[in-house]
């Protein structure tokens, strides 16, 4: 199956109700409605799978999608524009926006324990490791690429995006350097062979704490480098550089000022800390999308809005120095990743369960159109303590070759 995507970064869904598109039916039967040439094909087993698709509300359809009632051939993220211009009745919009919003209203809002934190963690990230190693680069880096022009590979892209974090934490030789929430370890290893910096990386999942330990040890730098399977609560020490990718998501909006001032705590005096990660323009609010990632993909994940990020840090004794948007870029990011997927179907499938794999698709590609749509946003936000040592006047630093 060849997927029709197109990597451009662009705004050409403005028309999505008018895409064309194909059905077809196990007996043979092919429809095609509107003009032009379809933008994805439904597989459908009855006409009432296909009239489900148009007229259920977006969490039934995207549990019909994940319970298999019917495919998706071509661009998914087509498949989620075109749904998602037709939602369902207002009743429907209204019933599914009142479910989100009582869906947050659960006790992990306000409080979440450390055994809490680690089944969230393990739901989403301890699955074979064989499948995520089917979409995502050869470093097993799952957070935002930086594209220095769309045709970039995604191995490349993720190199660039390391690159990034650590020239903006101008990261030298025989520094600490943490990395809050470490993944597979791509940043670690970065950081120590590129940069010589002695890493510390945190994880409350216990294959990925693994998997960073044997990755150092195959590259031969396991001296500088040190993997903690803990709640990063529960880090202690001082840190000249630290980096949160793609974790604080995890954290909610009522931790966060706890969040920010533990890092404050683990943060040398003259240190610099970049968090990085997702974020929900002001006035966006839950939505069905929302129900369907807390029960499917992310349990206790919570978006906040920049200006949260902003405040809280402050109050928490940080100083804001750099903001940068990494919207198309993650963009870019989820289409490479859907992309993969589709083409390794076989080993997903076999590695994590087929709903797992139709889960990923369809979370991915909704994430794609919601970065292009921007209904969600990523920032690096780069932050010292406050009457810190001006380190730079300027960020030249941060952008030489």
């Amino acid at each position: 199956m060849e997927p029709a995507f197109d990597d451009r970064w662009h705004a050409d869904f403005s028309g999505t109700a008018q895409y064309a598109y194909g059905v077809a039916f196990p007996d043979g039967t092919r429809l095609h409605y509107g003009t032009g040439d379809p933008a994805f094909e439904l597989v459908c087993r009855t006409p009432a799978d296909h009239r489900a698709f148009l007229e259920a509300d977006l969490y039934s359809c995207a549990k019909a999608f994940v319970d298999g009632r019917f495919d998706i051939r071509g661009d998914p993220v087509r498949a989620v524009a075109f749904k998602l211009a037709h939602p369902g009745n207002r009743l429907q919009r209204y019933s599914g926006n009142a479910a989100a919003w009582l869906l947050s209203l659960t006790p992990e809002r306000w409080f979440q324990s450390r055994v809490r934190a680690r089944r969230n963690i393990e739901f989403h990230y301890d699955r074979a490791q064989k499948f995520y190693a089917a979409f995502l680069d050869s470093r097993m880096v799952y957070s935002c690429a930086y594209f220095r022009n769309a045709a970039m590979g995604l191995d490349d892209a993720q190199e660039s995006k390391l690159d990034l974090i650590c020239r903006k934490l101008d990261l030298h030789h025989g520094e600490r350097f943490l990395d809050v929430g470490c993944g597979w370890g791509g940043l670690l290893v970065h950081a120590a062979e590129r940069f010589g910096a002695v890493s510390t990386g945190c994880t409350l999942s216990l294959p990925q704490a693994r998997y960073a330990a044997a990755l150092s040890r195959s590259h031969g730098i396991e001296r500088n480098i040190s993997v903690k399977n803990c709640d990063f609560r529960d880090l202690s020490g001082q840190y000249d550089k630290i980096a949160s990718v793609g974790m604080f998501e995890h954290v909610g909006r009522r931790r966060l000022r706890a969040y920010f001032s533990k890092i404050h705590a683990l943060l040398a005096p003259d240190g610099l800390f970049l968090n990085h990660g997702i974020v929900r323009p002001e006035g966006v609010r839950n939505g069905p999308e929302t129900r369907f990632l807390k029960e499917y993909v992310f349990p206790g994940g919570e978006l906040v809005h920049l200006s949260d990020v902003v405040k809280t840090a402050g109050a928490s004794g940080f100083e804001v120095l750099d903001v940068e948007s990494l919207r198309p870029h993650y963009a870019l990011t989820c289409r490479r990743w859907v992309q993969r997927l589709i083409e390794q179907e076989d080993t997903c499938v076999q590695a994590a369960g087929r709903q797992a794999y139709r889960i990923w698709v369809l979370y991915l590609a909704a994430s794609a159109f919601s970065f292009e749509q921007g209904k969600t946003d990523v920032y690096q936000v780069l932050m010292a303590r406050r009457r810190s040592p001006v380190r730079r006047l300027t960020r030249d630093y941060i952008f030489r070759s």
